[in-house]
């Protein structure tokens, strides 16, 4: 078994999902007493969403870099970044280590793909969806992907930093999303990615008007599939 490591914390809550998801595929997988060989470093996401609000990007590339070499220095066969929006950092750490970083958007194209959907929806921070680090990914893989409208992008964004972040999930939040999530559904997206850590907090399966696609699963189990491979 390969020894993941995690750099979490962005935020806590959804590095959780993936220590408990990560074990829970080795179980299933390996039966008895088996767990994941694990090593986690989690930052300080008060440092990280200061840097982000300054557009100070270069500034968070210092500190998950540094996150990244020493696993790497641990003994961390790969790298699991538990979060979508600092994937756009992923080209600025991978010059400082030498084990691979299994990315996010690849993991969560090959599910979709399995499935056979070519249009999909994205939702996530205002950077991952305006921005092109996840996108062309998914595009790369052959995906058409929609956006919300402007308006939406900012409420979704909105969300994500002010209350799933914080641990908080409202059902008036909810009703918006599934609100948004129909508005993708009639611009002809067959399935939705769930493409921020925290937003499974808030939306099921039950609660879309499409099939979901939760990055924090997909990564998560994609990482215990690495692991064992």
């Amino acid at each position: 078994m390969k020894t993941i490591g995690i750099i979490g914390g962005m935020s806590w809550e959804s590095t959780v999902t993936y220590y408990e998801i990560i074990n829970k595929e080795v179980v299933r997988r390996l039966g008895g007493f088996h767990s994941a060989k694990i090593l986690m470093y989690s930052v300080d996401f008060a440092e990280l969403e200061e840097n982000m609000k300054n557009g100070y990007w270069q500034g968070n590339a210092v500190i998950l870099a540094d996150a990244a070499v020493r696993l790497e220095r641990a003994g961390a066969d790969f790298v699991v970044i538990a979060t979508n929006t600092m994937h756009k950092l992923v080209p600025d750490i991978e010059k400082e280590i030498s084990i691979p970083i299994l990315h996010i958007a690849d993991a969560t194209a090959d599910a979709i793909k399995r499935d056979g959907i070519k249009k999909v929806g994205l939702l996530g921070t205002r950077f991952t969806m305006t921005q092109d680090f996840i996108k062309d990914k998914l595009v790369d893989a052959g995906l058409e992907v929609v956006l919300p409208e402007s308006k939406d992008m900012e409420f979704v964004n909105d969300v994500i930093f002010n209350e799933l972040c914080l641990g908080k999930v409202l059902d008036s939040s909810r009703d918006e999303y599934k609100r948004i999530i129909e508005d993708m559904k009639e611009k002809g997206a067959e399935g939705v990615i769930l493409g921020c850590t925290e937003i499974g907090m808030l939306i099921k399966d039950e609660d879309s008007a499409l099939p979901t696609y939760d990055t924090t699963i997909i990564h998560a189990t994609a990482a215990a599939d690495m692991a064992l491979d």
